[in-house]
């Protein structure tokens, strides 16, 4: 049995049913896995940080959600310290603390702050400080795949850690894992797909002739969308995922800001309705793929066929098509999501680190995510 020590960067509800699926799930991953989980620390930027070594009870868990920092409010137990600063600041000497735990690999950092569309900050900060502590990382933010995979990769991979992601896009349906875990000696030559809850379901609705701001509306009462839903509606969240994607399944070095975008509009609906007399379906498609010795990538509205895999999704419905050189296209769907699914990938990938840290031994140097292939030329592909 090995137990594997976790600090949680981001206390949100997807880091809260995450630990809650681990209590769901601990008599499944005890019996059939041999493995354990405690939490040994949290932190978030409004109500600090707390660290225990022997691990956070219960009681101390819920107590974090409801109070401050200042209250102390905290059950008191010897050994618990908890503090007010810097996140990175925090992930340094948490990791410091919990130092046997990290040579022995089994010291993981559960990263699920929300995206910076800018600079994918602080989350890459976070990443590059828990690797360099020797922790593993599993993050759902899109931020530093999109921003920065190749150099966190390239640092895990010198620190004999993963830093791993499935989280970031379609929830826990698996994409990278697919990849990575399935399709050995397989090259990814392209992609498109429908990866935003959203607009997809804000487009359907329109279809129908409801207006723009009322389905918009309706995905910010059900959570989907932020108060802010700039980022799905313009294409932001699309562009995240798209680079996310492009620089991991197609060895790319490229962020959001370089994804050619087009979000959706009001008008967009009518673009909609007038399409489907004409047998096609708007969709808001995520592309990227090769052109010569360069990767495109793009988001933006498309008229598709009826019969295309992408246009008979409905709702919140999601797809990501791979083109690859062996097995021609292959489609993942999701056709549903939620809070649960999310936080499974948390605990898919937290399960990738215990196969590879119980199985193999210690100095072996687990790649990060798929590895980088040689991506067949037009003449190699003739």
């Amino acid at each position: 049995m090995t137990t594997f020590d976790l600090l949680l960067v981001g206390y949100g509800h997807v880091a809260q049913r995450f630990v809650a699926l681990l209590t769901e799930q601990r008599s499944r991953l005890a019996h059939d896995h041999g493995v354990r989980t405690r939490v040994v620390g949290i932190a978030t930027r409004r109500r600090g940080q707390v660290y225990d070594g022997r691990g956070l009870s219960a009681r101390a868990l819920e107590s974090y959600v409801v109070s401050a920092p200042s209250t102390g409010s905290w059950p008191p137990r010897q050994g618990v310290s908890r503090t007010v600063t810097p996140i990175v600041d925090f992930i340094r000497r948490a990791t410091r603390l919990s130092a046997a735990a990290a040579r022995q690999r089994r010291l993981i950092v559960i990263e699920t702050t929300t995206l910076d569309i800018e600079r994918g900050e602080p989350a890459t900060s976070h990443v590059r400080a828990a690797l360099a502590g020797g922790a593993h990382v599993v993050t759902a933010n899109k931020g530093p795949a999109a921003f920065a995979y190749r150099a966190l990769a390239e640092a895990a991979d010198r620190a004999n850690r993963r830093f791993l992601f499935e989280g970031a896009v379609m929830d826990g349906v698996p994409v990278f894992n697919l990849v990575r875990e399935t399709l050995p000696a397989v090259a990814i030559i392209g992609l498109r797909g429908v990866v935003n809850s959203t607009t997809n379901y804000i487009l359907t609705a329109m279809e129908q002739g409801q207006p723009f701001g009322e389905a918009l509306a309706e995905m910010q009462a059900m959570g989907v969308a932020e108060a802010d839903p700039s980022l799905d509606v313009e294409g932001w969240d699309a562009a995240a995922k798209t680079a996310a994607l492009a620089n991991v399944l197609l060895g790319a070095d490229i962020t959001p800001e370089m994804v050619e975008r087009r979000g959706i509009t009001p008008e967009t609906g009518r673009a909609a309705i007038d399409a489907r007399t004409m047998g096609r379906r708007v969709k808001l498609v995520a592309r990227a793929g090769r052109e010569g010795d360069r990767i495109t990538a793009r988001v933006a509205p498309e008229a598709l066929a009826d019969d295309d895999l992408l246009a008979m999704l409905e709702g919140q419905q999601n797809a990501i098509i791979l083109q690859t050189d062996l097995l021609e296209e292959i489609a993942v769907v999701q056709r549903s999501g939620s809070l649960t699914q999310t936080a499974y990938a948390l605990l898919s990938d937290l399960m990738t680190i215990a196969r590879d840290v119980t199985r193999a031994p210690a100095t072996r140097r687990a790649p990060t995510s798929a590895p980088r292939r040689r991506t067949p030329s037009r003449r190699d592909r003739r």
